[in-house]
Order: structure tokens, then sequence, then C-alpha cells
């Protein structure tokens, strides 16, 4: 069943279908491809306790490119990161891989490429519920908040199915996660799948997990926050790519060399104690550029990894429960797969 439209897929649509792919995905029209350096560097983070906060909060980027202007511009969700790309307001961004799968997929055919894997996703985001609820299959009837276009979204979707509720069966929210920490607040909802911290917020507020990603994970539905990169930007800039995949595989050796370190800056960035940002820190799995060009991730330039196989079984259950038109052929997945930058640190 397909959800209700909503502005911002509206506006995703809207988008997609007035805007050409060159303009609405290239690089900076200002910077000049000749000299190999952009004028500037367009980032969407998120509040996700990986190593893309730690290059923000340490300016390794700045320090590496002085001559790009780095811009940070802070999202709530994948899905809004792709009606970003679409708009043209994006060269890099953190999306986790359902909201991927969809920019790639029809109709929104977004022209980015996946470069880096942030995380892999464990227990870090969970559908969480309140008192009397016990079960997913308890949730037929209920409402139930989650991002549309998100990973939580799509897992909320496979904890259903596996429960034997189809998306009609809930009253399904599409709120941010500011928003549902809100609602839960006020009692306008009685579960919701989300990540930290709301996560964190909505169980210090008396909410119980039904079930989490890492379980789901375990039972064959992978997720992960990913980077994507306008094509246009790779095309233009492969040295300046290669630098931001140089500075998050720091981050990553930071996590496992100097975690105090590491966890410090995630805490600054996220306004929490140490030891909080350190408990997140410690429900994702994080690669190195080394482990990320291996067949079981992005794989190389030559042999794409698995990334691409796990990309093709989300599309294809999403186009099962009509969330996308059609799950593409599993070579666009393939083709949208960037090792060079990784490939170039692990072998540097």
């Amino acid at each position: 069943m397909s959800p209700r439209p909503t502005s911002r897929t509206a506006l995703a649509a809207a988008l997609a279908a007035t805007l050409l792919l060159g303009s609405a995905c290239g690089a900076d029209p200002a910077a000049d491809p000749a000299d190999g350096i952009p004028g500037e560097l367009r980032i969407g983070y998120q509040s996700i306790p990986n190593g893309d906060l730690i290059v923000k909060n340490q300016g390794w980027l700045e320090e590496a490119l002085p001559d790009t202007t780095v811009t940070w511009n802070k999202f709530d969700s994948g899905g809004d990161v792709n009606t970003a790309f679409l708009a043209g307001e994006l060269d890099i961004a953190l999306a986790g891989s359902a909201p991927v799968t969809r920019g790639l997929s029809q109709p929104l055919d977004i022209g980015y490429q996946v470069p880096w894997i942030h995380d892999v996703i464990d227990d870090n985001e969970a559908l969480v519920a309140v008192d009397g609820i016990d079960a997913v299959a308890d949730l037929e009837g209920r409402t139930v908040a989650v991002p549309f276009a998100s990973t939580t979204h799509y897992h909320l979707i496979a904890a259903l199915d596996e429960a034997g509720l189809e998306v009609g069966d809930v009253e399904l929210l599409d709120l941010e996660p500011p928003d549902i920490q809100a609602a839960w607040q006020r009692g306008d909802v009685d579960a919701a799948f989300v990540w930290y911290p709301v996560l964190g917020q909505l169980y210090d507020e008396g909410g119980h997990a039904l079930v989490t990603s890492g379980e789901l994970a375990r039972r064959g539905k992978v997720t992960a926050d990913l980077a994507v990169v306008a094509t246009g930007f790779a095309e233009d800039y492969p040295d300046a790519l290669a630098e931001w995949v140089a500075q998050q595989d720091r981050a990553v050796t930071l996590l496992r060399d100097d975690k105090q370190t590491a966890v410090a800056a995630i805490a600054a960035e996220l306004n929490l104690e140490p030891a909080q940002a350190e408990e997140q820190v410690d429900q994702l799995v994080f690669l190195t550029a080394a482990e990320q060009a291996s067949a079981d991730y992005l794989g190389t330039s030559g042999e794409p990894g698995r990334l691409a196989e796990y990309l093709g079984l989300t599309a294809e259950f999403l186009a099962e429960q009509g969330e996308i038109e059609t799950a593409p052929d599993r070579s666009l997945f393939e083709a949208a797969l960037l090792p060079t930058g990784a490939e170039s640190v692990a072998g540097g």
C-alpha cells in the first residue's frame, strides 16, 4: 500500500519532473573544474554519531581544502536530503540506504553515487512503543510515527510484514525526528520507529523497543548510512572527493584507536555527555577504507561489492509494498557504487 502523499514527497516529485539532472545534481556552477579545486563544497549532514560529525567538529576538510569554502547543512532525514539534491543544493551528503534506494529509482532518478559507507546500522534505530503494546502485531489500529523515505520507514514496513500486518493496518504519520518527540510527549502516537538522539529521549520517556534495526538486519534486512555525491561533482573534482574520503577514513581510525577523543568530538556536535555519545557510537558499525573497498561492501572499480545487492533487495521489497514504482535492475545499483576514493586511501 502506498503511503499518503506529503508536502515533502510532492515537492520531490515536482522537482524531479521539472529539473534537468545535469543542473540539479552537478557541481557548483560557480566553480571552475579546470583547476580541479571546487570553489565550494556543500555538505549535508545529520545528527548521527559517526565519523562525519568528527570531520565536521575537527575542521579537517577545511584544513585539507584551504581554497574551498566548506558549507555544512543539517538535515533531519534522507528524504529531505533527496529533495535538496533535486534542487541542486548539495554536493555530498549523508542519507540512509532506503532513501538512497529511492533516490536512485524512478521517479526521482537522482544523479548521485555512493563513495562511502558512514556506518552499518545496528541498534541505533528501533521501533519503540508505549506501555500496553508488547509486540509489533499489537500495533494494528494504532498510530505510528516514522520519517517517510528513511531507513526506519523501510524497517517499519519490514517489521509490520513480519508480524502479518500491512501499512494500512496502522495509522501512519510522516514526522521528522524532532516532531516525533513532540508528538510522543503530547500522547499523539502509540509507537515510533526512529534513531538517536530522539530514540534515546523516547526511551527516557517510557518507551520500550519492539524490534531494533540490528535485529531486522540479522534477519536479512540490512540498512546503512551512506554518503552520496553528485555525479557531476565526482567527475569534475575527483581529487577533492578523494580527500573527503581520506578524512572520513581518518575519523574511523580515530574511533578505533582513540575512542575517547572521537567520542568527545561527537558529543560536542550532539550536545551530549561523552558517556551518552559513546553509548550511541557503540550501536553502529564503522568500516575503514580498506574494509569498504572489499567484496562485502563497495567493492572495487572492476568488481562492485555486495552493497549493490543490499540496495537491490531493498528496492525489491519497497516495490512489493508499493513504496516505489518498480525495482530497478541490479546493474543500476552496481553502477551507483563509487569505490575509487576508498581504493585510493586503502592502497595509500
